[in-house]
């Protein structure tokens, strides 16, 4: 059984790439956003593509998914076959604004669709209502994965698709998607080859950190590095770059200073967190945690909700507080439901979605406590 609409995805790029159209492949800056892109590229340009553009939006100042503000930089490339890669099920008006600008957009995303998904000809996400893959839990890696799959099929070669599923084991443990089913395949055949990888980048990285320290435990080391660059956008993305670079000397280079930028990027993560943490400490009795801050980088949040909620399993909500809105990253204990608890606060949240256990929301500065007061109703059931 297949995804629904994966044949159809398949059909309209190969149709892109006998027409020689342009295609914009717009991923989301983490790293199973990144390693989407860098395999749906590959593999186009396996079938003969050459006009290929990627594109990462600007978390920081722009927050999660497609945005005006992004469409309005890309907009001189239209018409254009605009492909979303982790991102893009909840964008239903910003897709108008994409088909408006001359895009014809194909969805790629895993994430919860919410009360409505953009109208798009082609959506592939197992999670939509009536898709009957049996298995839910992919990252968009999977979904990328089973696409490429797809569009190749005996013409991959053994060697890409084990390049391939070595992104595709880094970024389904990336993503905290359940370890179980087709994943559990994914995560062990991928680490497999990694030890053999051909890919410069993830070369350059094993050797700096220690290939034996890194296959016998130490994957977070390497994803860590991976991620160092989410707040980098557009094609200027040090991850991106690194794991397409063909140069030796250049991925040395790029993987030294991502893993310096790693070092960095932990001690404003554990300074953040403390600073949650003794803020909770006056409110220990509430069921979430929810605190933000005007100085905390957006790109910070995830990981700091991730160490917080690890430490006092609770449902945490770390967010960056602008001018007049306020967006954050939210991760939870099994068996809770991020996504389920914000859709009770959906008549006035601007945007919220992603998987049970990590998703993100961006809401008014004059909601945000309307919006903390509905959460803890919520969890308190």
């Amino acid at each position: 059984m297949k995804i629904k609409n994966i044949e159809k995805a398949s059909d309209r790029i190969k149709k892109a790439v006998l027409n020689n159209e342009q295609f914009i492949l717009y991923g989301d800056s983490d790293l199973d956003g990144i390693s989407s892109v860098v395999i749906l590229e590959e593999a186009i340009k396996n079938l003969g593509g050459e006009k290929i553009d990627v594109f990462f939006p600007d978390r920081e100042n722009d927050g999660y998914g497609i945005n005006k503000k992004s469409l309005e930089f890309l907009k001189e490339k239209a018409p254009a076959l605009l492909i979303t890669l982790d991102l893009g099920i909840g964008n239903v008006e910003e897709v108008l604004w994409a088909e408006k600008y001359g895009f014809e957009v194909i969805i790629v995303d895993h994430h919860e669709p919410l009360d409505k998904v953009p109208g798009v000809k082609i959506i592939v996400d197992p999670k939509q209502k009536d898709d009957p893959y049996p298995f839910k839990g992919l990252a968009n890696i999977g979904v990328t994965f089973r696409l490429c799959e797809e569009l190749l099929g005996k013409n991959m070669s053994e060697s890409l698709r084990k390049s391939f599923l070595e992104l595709t084991a880094l970024a389904t443990i990336a993503d905290m998607v359940p370890q179980i089913d087709e994943n559990k395949i994914f995560i062990e055949e991928g680490l497999r080859y990694l030890k053999n990888t051909f890919r410069p980048g993830l070369r350059a990285l094993l050797d700096i950190l220690g290939e034996g320290a890194v296959l016998s435990g130490g994957i977070s080391k390497l994803n860590s590095a991976l991620n160092a660059a989410e707040d980098l956008v557009h094609k200027d993305n040090e991850s991106y770059m690194l794991l397409t670079s063909s140069s030796k000397k250049d991925c040395q280079r790029m993987a030294q200073e991502l893993i310096d930028k790693t070092i960095s990027k932990q001690f404003k993560i554990k300074a953040i967190s403390e600073e949650v943490e003794r803020r909770y400490a006056q409110k220990l009795s509430e069921p979430i945690i929810f605190e933000g801050d005007a100085s905390w980088k957006l790109t910070l949040a995830g990981s700091v909700a991730s160490i917080i909620s690890n430490k006092y399993q609770k449902p945490t909500f770390i967010y960056k507080k602008m001018t007049d809105e306020s967006c954050g990253s939210v991760r939870n204990p099994v068996g809770t439901d991020s996504v389920e608890a914000m859709s009770q606060s959906k008549d006035f949240l601007i945007t919220y979605g992603g998987h049970q256990r990590a998703s993100g929301f961006r809401v008014k500065n004059i909601d945000l406590e309307f919006f903390k007061k509905n959460l803890i109703t919520y969890f308190s059931k």
